[in-house]
């Protein structure tokens, strides 16, 4: 029996020194850049999140399907509103002055009016309902 027990403690001992033998130590070091990865792999994850992506921008899809017309008028409210805003630096600046009244820019519909805190320009983008309030103090 005794020769059983040396034989069977010598298996393990042997066992156990083979497997401490080949054990290392683990390291981990993360890829991704953001989690302190190289930073030579980001190019790599993006190409490689970009081939796997099977959705699609709609905003992409959209073609600009605007007429020479359309884009013309586009153009003109875009002078005018550059006009009509070099005028109130001016007048900001003391050089001239903006007539009350009600005009209308193209799809802008602009109100000038005198009040006691100074000339106030309303602008309203009939199109879409956005409204800006614009207020110079009287000097």
């Amino acid at each position: 029996m005794l020769t059983k027990t040396t034989t069977l403690l010598s298996l393990l001992f042997l066992v156990f020194a083979f497997t401490a033998s080949n054990a290392q130590q683990l390291s981990y070091k993360p890829i991704n850049p953001a989690f302190g990865g190289d930073t030579f792999n980001y190019q790599w994850l993006i190409q490689s999140a970009e081939a796997q992506n099977k959705f699609t921008d709609p905003a992409e899809n959209i073609t600009d399907d605007t007429s020479e017309l359309d884009s013309f008028t586009d153009g003109l409210n875009r002078q005018l509103l550059s006009g009509f805003s070099r005028q109130i630096l001016n007048l900001q600046l003391g050089e001239q002055e903006l007539a009350p009244g009600v005009f209308t820019i193209g799809s802008y519909e602009v109100e000038i009016l005198e009040s006691l805190e100074g000339l106030v320009v309303n602008l309203l983008d009939t199109n879409t309902g956005d409204q800006t309030q614009i207020i110079i103090p009287n000097n």
